[in-house]
């Protein structure tokens, strides 16, 4: 078994100190990264004479990050987390720079693809190290500070992004990242050292047939995405293709009773992706909800995701506080309570989204579903971690990533498919958004139904 260090009461204390400053970091460039790229990348594009080519900047990165997560869990449970923490940080920081000093529109998308690499392969290590690393009673902690590490990208990422890529240039938006990167990967050394490969299964570090079933999960969101932007036959046969090469490939990467929410690592892995889905489903419209049926501007259609960005860490925060009583019965109640209120809040935005209805509630509607989020993806983490095992923390961690990932892309996908309808008026705006809302509301009131999955499952021979 994985020795886990003795962790005094703080995160930033003794000797994990170092971790958790490291781990917080590298959490805050990828979010930066993610928040901030898509206000440079049209100007990119356009200097480099590839608009035609522009999406592919964002489906190499998506397409590459899943493989990352994939193979990330397979190194970690045969080696451990130290390689692919190693190889993440430098592909992350050798994307970067491919796509800070692009003079030609493919080494952009290549750097997009070697950034996506390895933010799947860190993203998938963190939380293997977070799990042999830290005690479970600090854990909630760490996941409450990690979601505070999304807040401050998620509200000044696209401005600040915007801001330099005027003034100075686009590929400060890249470059200017490294040294950040260079900052986190010293302070995580002191890990990478003391992560050795005790107790691990000797076997191949990556088996190519879960490569090819990652990357048919991938092409298969990329495909969801792509459809969801048009309607029409090719389109909808595109989308049939890609549910079907998802479906394949998630067989093999989910562990086994994941969609029937399995009690132990498959019902958090599940709930996760109940919880993205509902979640962003909703959010990817409300912007437009707001431009469209009530004639907000620009700042003020957004205000809604920042309100729920620093309720989201606030959530979090208050997961993170030691429970009161037993702890299993704790985390299932923040859950179910975490999956009602998004489900209120969806229930609200299905209101406000009626031109008659008063544009403004879609503000304290969206701040509620973020405190919710906050409550239930966090504490969903946090009991993967308890319920996994030495062997298989890689591979569950990585398919905790999947399950959001995926459960975000198909109900997007929705979304923007119900979006297109109503741009060629073959429903109106007004029954596009609030069928996707209550179909959204109604996958917020499946999770916390079925919140009593989570619970530990009862020992063998019981």
């Amino acid at each position: 078994m994985t020795a886990v260090v003795e962790a005094p009461p703080g995160l930033f204390r003794g000797a994990l100190r170092g971790t958790s400053t490291g781990i917080l970091i590298l959490i805050t460039i990828i979010a930066f990264e993610a928040m901030a790229v898509s206000a440079a990348l049209p100007t990119a594009a356009r200097d480099l004479h590839g608009i035609a080519a522009y999406g592919w900047a964002f489906s190499g990165f998506l397409v590459a990050s899943v493989v990352g997560m994939v193979l990330a869990g397979q190194i970690s449970d045969s080696a451990g987390p130290r390689l692919p923490l190693a190889v993440g940080l430098v592909a992350f920081a050798a994307g970067l720079a491919l796509a800070g000093t692009a003079t030609w529109m493919p080494q952009l998308i290549a750097g997009r693809v070697v950034q996506g690499l390895g933010s799947g392969l860190l993203i998938t290590a963190c939380y293997v190290v977070i799990g042999e690393c830290y005690a479970d009673e600090v854990r909630p902690r760490l996941f409450a500070a990690i979601s505070s590490a999304w807040v401050v990208p998620s509200l000044v990422g696209p401005l600040l992004s915007g801001a330099v890529t005027q003034h100075l240039s686009w590929r400060w938006v890249f470059l200017g990242l490294l040294p950040f990167v260079v900052l986190g990967s010293i302070l995580m050394v002191p890990t990478l050292r003391g992560l050795a490969p005790h107790g691990r299964r000797a076997t191949a570090l990556a088996r190519p047939g879960r490569i090819v079933h990652a990357i048919a999960v991938a092409a298969g969101i990329v495909a969801l995405e792509r459809a969801g932007q048009h309607l029409g036959l090719p389109s909808i046969a595109l989308a049939v293709v890609g549910l079907a090469a998802l479906l394949w490939g998630l067989r093999t990467l989910l562990p086994a009773g994941t969609f029937t929410l399995r009690r132990g690592t498959p019902a958090p892995i599940a709930m996760r992706g109940l919880l993205a889905g509902a979640f962003f489903g909703v959010e990817s419209v409300i912007p437009l909800a707001l431009t469209v049926q009530h004639g907000f501007g620009a700042t003020e259609a957004g205000l809604p995701l920042a309100c729920s960005g620093v309720t989201w860490a606030i959530g979090s925060y208050v997961q993170g506080r030691p429970p009161r009583g037993d702890e299993d019965r704790h985390r299932v109640r923040l859950v179910r309570y975490g999956m009602a209120l998004i489900a209120l809040a969806v229930m609200l935005v299905a209101v406000a989204v009626h031109p008659g209805a008063p544009g403004w509630l879609m503000y304290p509607a969206w701040g509620i579903a973020g405190f919710g989020a906050g409550l239930a993806l966090s504490t969903v983490s946090v009991l993967l971690l308890k319920y996994t095992n030495d062997r298989d923390r890689g591979s569950d961690s990585a398919a905790l990533q999947l399950a959001d990932a995926t459960g975000s892309a198909f109900t997007t996908g929705l979304a923007g498919v119900l979006v297109a309808a109503a741009a060629r008026v073959a429903i109106g705006y007004t029954a596009a958004f609030t069928i996707l809302a209550l179909g959204m509301a109604a996958l917020a009131v499946l999770g916390s139904t079925a919140a009593g999955r989570l619970r530990a499952p009862a020992p063998p021979g019981r």
